[in-house]
């Protein structure tokens, strides 16, 4: 039997890469045989390959980041995006060749993050299987199939308008959408354009990876995407158990979330991507101060000095402040009592796997989905009011979730929906047959 060889295509910005890094770490344990090309740029590589650690069947290379030698980037941080979209199938199949050069084997399978739709013209290139990885909030997928009458429906649409004219997703709203959804003629960019592609371009691919659990999807939406998919495969990318734990508690946040009392802690964390406004990080501290309650605060070194004078020195006997946490492990502790989140997909699987009721603050793209799913379909949280920050918003809800009898509700759906997970996730669950459609997918 030949050996395969399969070509991984990252996208290379915000916490996109790493779901991606675990879902290979994965594959290449349960399939030996096959080699792994991990294909991104130089950043990007250098966090995720350690030296050590990794399965012998997994190699790194490095494309271009397509920034021009001596180019100044703007503060947008689209552009970087831009740029690196701009390379094309000509840099993707810069990596296809050094992967070639250096396994003495060629490519009979491509996998990418769905963001690198031009990955698909290099599939049909070298005629392999091509398959994509949906990162986002699972239920996004749908709006990129439907993008023609959203755009005719929702043009002139108040924010409170729901989507029930598509299937399953009857509790979204206009408002919840990623922005340059309704963006047309001048207003889109590179991007969007490619965002708005999907729909023509996934339904060309042998299968799509999700990184969810179908028993949380609603079924319509997930019975309309199979009959639109040649394949839907739902694999959620823990990480792989070859690999030790991501850290060694060098932050201390493990050691100190044991001493607090059962589900008391508020963890606050916004990813790595945006942060909240000034003001409303002001807001966030304030709230956090005059509530009483103990927390867990993972922020940017750069940005304490926003925070009111004297506030980690006033909170330092209850409060702990980070410039990074491991996140997993802390939504997993069980003192953790509520995550205040932006609803980043990973965060937001990381979170439901925990049991943790979340505060939404969605900031842009899925996100918005996200909050919505997280309130009125699971009914695990609350969005916060008009989507900001406010001190005694942030007040109410921490207070909701955390103590008050009227929250019960929520605490106790977390707690449903992490059970549903743990069965979802066991060798019963989909996820399990799913992975191994997946290895035969690519070994055969």
């Amino acid at each position: 039997m030949e050996n395969k060889h399969v070509a991984v295509f990252a996208f290379p910005f915000g916490s996109h890469p790493m779901p991606l890094f675990n879902l290979v770490l994965k594959l290449a344990h349960a399939a030996p045989h096959c080699s792994f090309s991990f294909i991104a740029t130089h950043k990007s590589n250098s966090i995720l390959f350690p030296k050590h650690h990794l399965p012998n069947n997994i190699n790194p290379f490095t494309i271009s980041d397509g920034i021009p030698k001596g180019h100044v980037l703007s503060n947008d941080p689209m552009e970087k995006l831009v740029l690196f979209l701009k390379t094309g199938p000509h840099n993707l199949h810069k990596g296809i060749e050094l992967a070639v050069s250096h396994s003495k084997k060629r490519v009979t399978c491509i996998i990418a993050d769905a963001f690198v739709t031009s990955s698909l013209l290099v599939a049909q290139t070298l005629d392999v299987p091509w398959i994509p990885v949906w990162l986002p909030f699972s239920c996004s997928i749908s709006l990129y199939f439907y993008i023609d009458l959203i755009r005719e429906t929702c043009a002139n649409s108040a924010g409170n308008t729901t989507l029930d004219f598509l299937p399953g997703l009857s509790k979204m709203r206009v408002e919840d959408m990623p922005k340059d959804i309704l963006n047309v003629g001048e207003e889109e960019t590179l991007f969007s354009r490619t965002l708005v592609s999907l729909g023509k371009v996934l339904a060309q691919a042998k299968a799509v990876v999700m990184n969810f659990y179908v028993e949380l999807d609603p079924p319509l939406f997930v019975k309309d995407m199979r009959s639109k998919l040649q394949s839907l495969l739902y694999v959620v990318p823990n990480p792989c158990p070859l690999l030790p734990c991501s850290d060694t508690d060098s932050s201390g946040c493990l050691s100190w979330l044991d001493m607090q009392a059962s589900r008391s802690v508020a963890y606050v964390c916004f990813g790595t991507v945006v942060a909240p406004p000034p003001l409303e990080l002001v807001a966030v501290a304030e709230a956090l101060e005059e509530s009483g309650f103990p927390f867990l605060w993972s922020l940017k070194e750069s940005l304490l000095g926003l925070l009111p004078s004297g506030f980690v020195q006033r909170t330092s006997m209850r409060g702990k402040m980070v410039y990074w946490a491991p996140q997993a492990q802390v939504l997993a502790h069980g003192s953790v009592g509520v995550f205040v989140t932006h609803c980043g997909a990973n965060s937001v699987v990381e979170c439901v796997s925990g049991g943790v009721p979340m505060i939404c603050r969605p900031f842009f793209g899925d996100q918005g989905l996200g909050g919505r799913v997280i309130e009125d379909v699971w009914e695990i949280g609350v969005v916060m009011e008009g989507k900001v920050f406010s001190k005694n918003g942030l007040l109410k809800s921490l207070k909701l979730i955390l103590v008050q009898e009227e929250g019960k509700k929520i605490r106790d759906n977390a707690l449903k929906v992490k059970k549903i997970v743990e069965d979802a996730a066991g060798p019963e669950g989909q996820a399990a047959q799913d992975f191994q459609t997946l290895v035969e997918v690519i070994s055969c």
